[in-house]
């Protein structure tokens, strides 16, 4: 998924920089459709061939994808990461955060908390607690925060 989500769609691409055998490279990209991860599309006749591209549902797996490399590289890498992410226009290596889209503010506060969401059934209600007591926003278009920059936010 991190290749199709930085731009790669062909399969002998997929196969050189993942290094695996066709058979299980094929296995591997139809899970990904069949998930609705990717959309295989057909891009010459003959011989067939298809490219692989990231549906909507996959392009919203990269932020989970980022935050598991910045979790990996701070608990997992004590030699130091071997994948960093960058600015692609300066080159300049960040530093992820999760944060709400509606506030901008970083989700590792203690103020944040799991609530039991609109389609919660009883035994969620009982294990996380009560339903919200603001309307969920999980729908409603997002205003972006005053300022994203986290050097300058106030916390």
């Amino acid at each position: 998924m991190r290749d199709a989500l930085d731009g790669m769609t062909r399969f002998d691409d997929f196969q050189n920089s993942l290094g695996i055998a066709p058979n299980m490279l094929t296995r591997r990209l139809n899970t990904l459709v069949e998930a609705g991860l990717l959309e295989r599309r057909r891009y010459c006749e003959h011989p067939p061939r298809d490219e692989y591209v990231p549906t909507a549902r996959g392009r919203d797996l990269r932020p989970v994808l980022v935050l598991l490399l910045a979790w990996g590289n701070k608990h997992f890498a004590p030699e130091g990461p071997s994948v960093i992410l960058v600015n692609r226009k300066t080159g300049a290596a960040i530093d992820p955060i999760l944060a709400d889209a509606y506030t901008g503010r970083p989700l590792d506060e203690p103020d944040y908390a799991f609530a039991a969401g609109p389609a919660a059934g009883s035994r969620t209600r009982s294990d996380i607690g009560p339903p919200l007591e603001r309307p969920w926003r999980g729908n409603r278009e997002r205003r972006p925060p005053a300022n994203r920059d986290p050097q300058t936010r106030s916390k």
